[in-house]
């Protein structure tokens, strides 16, 4: 058997590369090679009247952002690197002009992007999140190998061309700021924990018998009382106590200052989410934190995606309907929604205690009964969120129709 391919350059005359035997063994080798057709860089001619959508994916590093531009086959246009400031900014937005109408992709790396997204926001640009994993998939499955800033550029683009109902970027809102809140009280407790461990060491070895309450240090009177106690100590272990023993009382303090402020906020931004039986305020922050705006999402079925309590189909032919547990999606979301149905089950305030029951009853385990109803909550918490966003959002309509 024979293998031949069209010539790039003679259309019209086949070349002739190799033969391969039935078993895969090569018997020819390689006669005449024709000279690859270069890859084109012109754009595609369009229809009259019609104006071209061009899509400039970004790959971004601390120092620089690298950009390729494609039409709508993909098709390259252009590249250009620009550094990861105000300045390079303009520089990019005065790139883009050439073209007629622009859409960036950009890595949804936001720790690296921000400052480009709301750059790029405040020229009336529109910017869409492409997730890493899209993005490596498009990566994976270009003809081109290799892996370099305008390849990655190359396969964001490509990668938002292949999904068009991608997440669009907006300026940060209020959410933002209980977001950083939220995610600065959680380190700060992950820093009380590991002292607290490490003064229980320590106090084991001053002094086996000193009994201290569970989760004691989170209290100020018990600190307190340790620090009393190791007024007259000496030796270095406690000094090393002593100094433990006063970060941790500066970090009570930082917390339990969060947790006023968030308090205020999580009242004025989700009065409907507070409402749910077991949400407290912290779980209601994470959630608020992490949804970064309810619009973002056109169903219940996609937040409940998002939040990971939507199970994943895997069946075929006489399985239909089998599905798994989904171990994907937002895991601090998942955290949050699995607080509340605990809250709810455990101390049968809301729905959820008589539902787990009822699911028993239908020879679902507990860890089972718990995973249906944390996709319950999914729903619930999107009714809530989609509530109080059209709560907050009328006052300001309605100063807007007044002025």
């Amino acid at each position: 058997m024979l293998l031949f391919v069209r010539c790039a350059a003679l259309p019209g005359l086949p070349c002739w590369l190799a033969g391969r035997g039935l078993i895969g063994a090569c018997r020819y080798s390689l006669i005449e090679a024709c000279p690859a057709r270069p890859a084109s860089r012109v754009p595609v001619p369009t229809k009259e009247g019609h104006v071209m959508l061009v899509t400039i994916g970004a790959d971004s590093h601390k120092a620089t952002h690298t950009v390729v531009a494609v039409d709508e086959v993909g098709r390259v246009l252009g590249e250009k690197q620009v550094r990861a400031t105000s300045e390079g900014h303009l520089v990019l937005v005065q790139w883009a002009a050439r073209f007629d109408q622009v859409v960036f992709a950009l890595e949804d790396c936001r720790h690296l992007t921000r400052r480009l997204e709301a750059d790029l926001l405040k020229a009336g640009h529109r910017v869409v999140r492409v997730p890493t994993r899209l993005m490596a998939q498009a990566r994976r499955s270009a003809r081109e190998p290799g892996k370099s800033d305008p390849i990655d550029a190359q396969a964001v683009a490509q990668a938002a061309l292949r999904y068009p109902d991608l997440p669009r970027a907006e300026l940060d809102g209020p959410a933002r700021e209980v977001k950083l809140l939220s995610d600065h009280r959680r380190d700060l407790v992950g820093q009380r924990t590991r002292i607290a461990a490490q003064v229980r060491w320590h106090l084991h070895e001053l002094d086996p018998g000193l009994d201290i309450p569970s989760r004691g240090m989170r209290r100020r009177s018990v600190v307190t009382q340790l620090q009393a106690g190791l007024a007259g100590a000496s030796g270095v272990v406690a000094r090393i106590t002593r100094e433990l023993l006063a970060r941790c009382q500066e970090l009570n303090t930082q917390i339990n200052g969060l947790d006023a402020e968030l308090r205020v906020l999580v009242r004025a931004q989700a009065p409907a989410l507070l409402a749910i039986p077991g949400c407290g305020v912290l779980s209601a922050a994470v959630i608020i934190g992490e949804t970064a705006g309810v619009h973002r999402f056109g169903s219940r079925a996609r937040f409940a995606r998002f939040t990971g309590t939507a199970p994943v189909p895997v069946w075929s032919g006489a399985s239909a309907g089998k599905v798994r547990l989904n171990r994907g999606g937002n895991r601090d979301m998942n955290c949050a929604l699995h607080t509340i149905a605990i809250t709810q089950a455990r101390q049968g305030v809301g729905p959820g205690s008589s539902y787990i029951a009822k699911q028993t009853e239908r020879g679902k385990d507990t860890t089972a009964a718990l995973r249906l109803l944390r996709r319950r909550l999914s729903d619930t918490v999107f009714t809530a969120l989609r509530t109080d966003q059209h709560v907050i959002a009328r006052p300001a309509t309605t100063l807007a129709e007044v002025a």
